[in-house]
């Protein structure tokens, strides 16, 4: 995709999220509750609760244990499912095999639409294909804005991981940084490549990276720790998820470092230590957003024909710095589990 294009899905989005964010009255949710692979129905009526057909919608994503992350994108989805009438089935993998087969068992549950995270795009090509052989609408949300089309999605909610890293990189420039290393906790995800790639692409100055198993919190942190002891020179850490920039700010003490840490993605904790310093800022993709727009548009697709972006564009939902200046007025959300 050019520069062009992703500027004018840019435009679009603002929009989107603005009818997103109208919609949202709502009471109850419908949803899974518990761990991996399971599902439960809303119970009762809520306000503002669509009163068309009962529909289906699996959203099956590459969560790993523990990634608090995939609570807002979850909590989001719940959100649209109480709205629009939606029983949700809530399954995740972080090994591609395991997410295609969580797909498969949606196809032969013959629901009435699928969302999917695409970390890693080539081992779901194939039961993505299935899907729409079985006249299933599939979407995608977070990772695979590079790929969503070529798999055949019908829309795709998320950031331009590339963009995002672009903007990291700039970042970086601007407060003075002469060495960075990027800590991927996911190896294969692509998502996570994109955004260390598009860093290393803008930043000026010396530039790592270390992949870590962010399933792992201590051994994070004692690579990363190691890493900083090793080199002295590294003046930011930059995390890719919440978590692992939390863990880093404790590598960050125990090296006895002067490194700050800069990271994608937010939680609650993240604001805080953005509050107090101990981060130096995030770049904000509005997991909720990806969650919420993801099952909306299932249902506004099965009742209306309506979708999003022309089935060209994605429906972009960052990203956006946070750092000291604006934290505050986004803490109180964080705090909801909505950023």
């Amino acid at each position: 995709m050019d520069r062009s294009s992703r500027s004018q899905s840019r435009r679009f989005a603002p929009v989107v999220a603005l009818a997103a964010a109208a919609a949202l009255t709502l009471a109850g949710c419908s949803s899974s509750s518990g761990g991996k692979k399971s599902e439960e129905s809303a119970d009762g009526a809520s306000a503002g609760k669509a009163s068309t057909p009962r529909m289906t919608v699996a959203l099956v994503t590459h969560q790993s244990p523990g990634d608090t992350f995939w609570d807002i994108v979850r909590k989001g989805a719940e959100a649209a499912a109480a709205k629009d009438n939606v029983k949700l089935i809530y399954t995740n993998d972080p090994s591609a095999g395991g997410q295609a087969t969580l797909v498969q068992n949606a196809i032969d549950q013959k629901v009435d639409g699928i969302a999917v995270t695409l970390a890693k795009p080539d081992a779901l090509k194939d039961v993505i294909a299935k899907a729409k052989a079985a006249k299933i609408p599939v979407v995608g949300l977070n990772s695979g804005v590079s790929e969503w089309q070529k798999l055949g999605l019908l829309e795709f909610f998320g950031q331009d991981e590339t963009v995002a890293g672009e903007a990291l990189g700039k970042r970086l420039n601007d407060e003075g940084a002469k060495s960075a290393v990027c800590v991927i906790q996911e190896q294969g995800n692509i998502g996570l490549t994109q955004r260390c790639d598009g860093v290393k692409k803008t930043f000026e100055g010396k530039f790592q990276t270390v992949n870590v198993n962010g399933a792992d919190m201590p051994s994070v942190k004692s690579t990363i720790t190691a890493k900083l002891s090793q080199d002295k020179s590294i003046d930011y850490v930059v995390a890719l998820g919440a978590p692992i920039a939390l863990t880093a700010a404790q590598s960050v003490s125990d090296a006895g470092s002067k490194a700050k840490v800069a990271t994608f993605d937010l939680n609650k904790d993240l604001t805080g230590a953005i509050s107090k310093g101990t981060i130096a800022f995030a770049v904000d993709q509005q997991p909720y957003l990806q969650g919420y727009l993801a099952v909306d548009s299932l249902w506004l697709y099965k009742n209306n024909g309506n979708y999003m972006g022309g089935g060209e564009q994605p429906v972009l939902t960052g990203p956006a710095f946070v750092d000291k200046s604006n934290v505050d007025a986004v803490a109180q959300y964080a705090a909801k589990g909505t950023r």
